[in-house]
């Protein structure tokens, strides 16, 4: 590892968004405003059933509709070299596997064109009753091991992990506990939502195909658009400066792009495409509601005995996704006798992806309600009881941890928030016809750093630093994080180093998403730096050479310090809510987070976030929940009228802070992945600070006033 106190210090200032003028002028272009030269427009045909097969297509209507290019469907669709996989290979089958699934497209000169030429096309069906209702009691669950499940890399879950696990004789040390704690919580559907829409503008030029399209990683989405069109890689190059938001939901290309890219290829020339807002709903992934029992059983000292989580959580029929909910319970807190098992429920709904902390953002509901209760029933406070329970170790692998100052989290964030004037009997705080309560709870997420990264640095006669790797901005500050890292990297100040992201056209990079980007660029920055000053030392004496010097760096593994250590961020959250007797209407009156996320690179952009997950955590406690309409197979809410997340007259006082900490195992910089773990533990904190409020314990989201007067 190189030596970070030994070079000026660009990290760790609260810079101003290098990109920050571009966007409050207009001048940052998004995937939609590329200009191109003649471009026409799609818009796709969506199924109308959940379950069955398309009979007929007449599009004789819509082809008749002046300025109409084409219109597409199963019957007319160029093959692709990967039909197995529905959701991106599109038009391949005349199956229907959820309601709203592409079934067909209209290419025009105009968008209206395109769309009014759509509600000309006749489809018949063959339909069949949908599925679509989670239960418990369901006869078809089935284990995700061995199960073809996405972004699973072969693993059994989403993040690779066995999909059961198990240390002692949990039933057993349940039974003999003195106190146990045995309850169910559910979540819902959620849709990530983002501001900018998913959008793929496409255009082939000399047999090359280029997408710009809004995605949270240019390099996957150019290998997985090239396999399913049997391009080489080469021939694909994907542009993406710039995305308004994700949330997840643009880790994977979706088949909107391909869509999009056969229909150009069709009419020969640029199309342009972006989903609706009701669209998104349907067409590229949501996080998938669960349904999770967890057991807790402690001594009469307070220490957990058995701990088992439980989680039963739905999928599509048409491809299996399956998600770590119960991963935190494998590292939270220390118990001899453990286990953690994942079902699926295969459904006739579309097929979940990534949401903002995966998994763990239904799981530590779940696990640090059920806390809450178990610090009740043993007459402990909650947040002694959860020091009480801290492991030395991760209790499963055994690992020590990199870094891990939980601890100090709930003993700082307690200080903050006033915890020690907390009166802990439910209902004992009124103000008016306002019940208040304060709640509690951990946060988790892991610190991954991901294969595949590969940076160059160019360093010119005049010392100025040109840095290139193909990394994406959500808008989460990456174009000035990694010119903040670069710049220490180097030893120079900011105004000499220009960071260029983005583009298949520079050097490989892996997602932006589960909390992995700033740990995985960063690293291959720095290295290429590294390697940089050494060449210049050894060749030029230190000096920069007439033509100037250019490294590149490629790093094809991961962190090999995971082998040695498990590695993950951690914070509490102290929650304070005013709950109205007469209607039940629940208020966030103060929400603080401190956090354990190693250094901080920049204490600006890493507030915004750390607020901006914990928001999402209001909303997800409070207010969102996709409504799926059991007859039709289709979310009933789907727009912003109807699909409630949090606004500004929601966040009262929020406050974001962190312990100053570097971890020296995850990367050269010190930092933790911040991204996610801010949402993890806020809808539980909320939940428990409702209980303290009424008396009413919800274990079910979101937290509705019908749930809390009867």
């Amino acid at each position: 590892m190189s030596d970070v106190a030994a070079r000026p210090r660009a990290i760790g200032i609260p810079m101003d968004r290098i990109d920050g003028v571009q966007k409050v002028t207009g001048t940052a272009t998004y995937a939609y405003e590329w200009p191109l030269d003649q471009p026409v427009y799609l818009y796709p045909l969506q199924s109308t059933i959940a379950a069955g097969r398309v009979t007929g297509v007449d599009g004789a209507l819509a082809e008749a509709e002046p300025g109409v290019l084409a219109v597409l469907s199963h019957l007319n669709a160029p093959t692709l070299t990967r039909p197995d996989d529905p959701e991106l290979a599109v038009l391949q089958t005349d199956e229907v596997a959820w309601r709203g699934q592409f079934i067909g497209a209209v290419v025009a000169e105009s968008l209206e064109t395109a769309r009014r030429a759509a509600g000309l096309v006749r489809v018949e069906y063959e339909s069949r009753p949908p599925d679509v209702v989670l239960r418990a009691d369901r006869g078809d669950l089935y284990s995700p091991v061995g199960a073809a499940t996405f972004g699973s890399g072969g693993g059994e879950l989403q993040d690779g992990s066995p999909a059961d696990s198990v240390l002692g004789d949990v039933d057993t040390a349940l039974a003999a506990s003195p106190t146990m704690v045995d309850a169910t919580y559910s979540t819902p559907m959620y849709h990530n939502n983002p501001m900018e829409p998913h959008t793929a503008v496409v255009t082939w030029l000399d047999g090359e195909l280029i997408v710009r399209c809004a995605t949270q990683g240019a390099s996957m989405s150019q290998a997985l658009i090239s396999g399913v069109l049997g391009l080489e890689p080469g021939r694909v190059r994907v542009i993406s400066p710039h995305v308004g938001g994700a949330f997840g939901s643009k880790v994977y290309p979706h088949s909107y792009a391909v869509l999009a890219a056969m229909a150009a290829r069709m009419v020969r020339r640029p199309v342009k495409f972006s989903l609706t807002r009701q669209q998104m709903f349907a067409l590229v992934g949501y996080r998938p509601a669960s349904i999770q029992r967890i057991r807790l059983g402690a001594g009469r000292d307070g220490r957990l005995t058995a701990l088992s989580h439980e989680v039963i959580e739905q999928t599509a029929k048409a491809k299996g996704y399956a998600e770590q909910v119960a991963g935190c319970s494998r590292l939270m807190y220390a118990a001899p006798h453990r286990r953690t098992t994942h079902r699926l429920a295969p459904l006739d709904v579309p097929v979940p992806t990534i949401m903002r902390a995966p998994g763990e953002a239904q799981g530590m509901f779940a696990l640090e309600s059920a806390l809450d209760e178990m610090a009740i029933a043993c007459g402990l406070d909650p947040v002694e009881f959860r020091i009480r329970n801290e492991p030395e170790v991760h209790p499963e692998s055994g690992l020590p941890f990199s870094s891990r100052h939980l601890t100090a989290c709930l003993r700082e964030g307690a200080r903050r928030a006033g915890w020690d004037r907390r009166d802990p009997v439910p209902r004992s705080h009124r103000e008016g016809r306002w019940l208040v309560g304060t709640g509690v709870a951990a946060s988790t997420y892991p610190s991954p750093r991901f294969p595949g990264n590969a940076a160059t640095i160019r360093l010119a006669p005049d010392g100025h630093y040109t840095v290139r790797i193909a990394a994406a901005d959500l808008g989460t500050g990456t174009w000035t994080a990694l010119t903040q890292i670069a710049a220490d990297a180097v030893s120079a100040p900011v105004g000499q180093v220009e960071v260029r992201i983005g583009d298949t056209a520079l050097p490989a990079a892996s997602v932006a998403g589960f909390s992995a980007g700033i740990n995985s660029w960063g690293t291959a920055i720095w290295e290429a730096a590294d390697r940089l000053r050494a060449r210049l030392q050894a060749e030029h004496g230190g000096v920069a050479p007439a033509e100037g010097l250019e490294v590149t760096t490629e790093l094809s593994g991961g962190n090999p310090e995971a082998e040695r250590y498990a590695m993950h961020s951690f914070g509490a959250q102290f929650a304070e809510v005013r709950v109205d007797e007469d209607t039940g209407e629940v208020r966030v009156a103060r929400l603080l987070g401190m956090f354990d996320v190693g250094r901080v690179i920049n204490p600006k952009t890493a507030r915004s976030q750390l607020i901006g997950g914990m928001t999402q955590g209001i909303s997800m406690a409070l207010y969102e929940h996709s409504v799926l309409d059991p007859r039709f197979g289709h979310v009933v809410n789907q727009d912003f009228a109807q699909y409630h997340i949090a606004s500004a007259a929601d966040v009262h006082s929020i406050e974001a802070h962190w312990v100053d900490e570097s971890d020296p195992y995850t990367n050269p910089m010190g930092a933790k992945g911040l991204g996610e773990v801010s949402i993890t533990g806020t809808a539980a904190a909320i939940a428990n600070a409702v209980h303290h409020a009424t008396g009413v314990r919800i274990r079910e989201l979101p937290i509705t006033l019908d749930k809390l007067v009867s």
